[in-house]
């Protein structure tokens, strides 16, 4: 039987992490001068809930998310002290998440409203479920409530493991898009950002 219970010391993460972010190139050279602010995703379809969300140690997936979404697409990299972390490659985590959709399934009932869905993308994208509306209402109420209980940010990141993309190999489990993504809460979380050494290789080679 999984425990829910959260241990002692194992939400808090001590060490730096290294993130990456992709963005439009005016706007991650406007944050390194001081001139703007990372501004926290609140889509309802987030795989990890609200938050600033970064790639754990993978430029090049930053990169390429970067390539596919932005017009002049740019990678900024940032240190990170993960602080109280809402771990979901920890079984108390996930553990306190399935009490968690238990409780918006009963209220959404209450109020006639139907639970969300987690859905499929579109075209190439179609072979993973990237529209996580359901994995982002659970998460944010699992905050929202930690939130209120605390009366201020009581997990100030989220941060989760993801297979995505298509098989590595014929046969293989292995997919190869698959990576680990931070969802930051708490701007206090990041410690300093910086241009990755491969960003300027990158724009050589362009």
């Amino acid at each position: 039987m999984t425990s829910s219970v959260e241990p002692r010391n194992a939400p808090y993460h001590h060490r730096l992490v290294v993130g990456y972010h992709g963005c439009e190139r005016e706007y991650g050279e406007a944050i390194l001068l001081g001139k703007a602010q990372l501004q926290p995703s609140t889509n309802d379809y987030d795989w990890l809930g609200g938050g600033v969300y970064f790639w754990e140690h993978g430029f090049r997936r930053a990169l390429e998310w970067a390539q596919e979404n932005r017009e002049d697409p740019f990678v900024l990299g940032a240190y990170l002290h993960l602080g109280r972390c809402l771990d979901l490659t920890d079984t108390w985590a996930t553990a306190r998440l399935s009490e968690t959709h238990r409780a918006l399934k009963l209220g959404l009932r209450r109020q006639g409203v139907k639970l969300p869905k987690n859905r499929k993308g579109r075209g190439a994208a179609r072979r993973d479920r990237l529209v996580r509306s359901l994995d982002c209402a659970v998460i944010n109420l699992f905050n929202d409530r930690e939130d209120q209980a605390k009366g201020g940010v009581c997990y100030q990141s989220v941060r989760g493991v993801f297979e995505e993309g298509r098989p590595a190999f014929p046969g293989s489990c292995i997919r190869t898009k698959t990576h680990v993504q931070i969802a930051v809460r708490d701007p206090g979380c990041i410690l300093g950002f910086f241009v990755p050494v491969d960003m300027l290789e990158a724009d050589r080679v362009a």
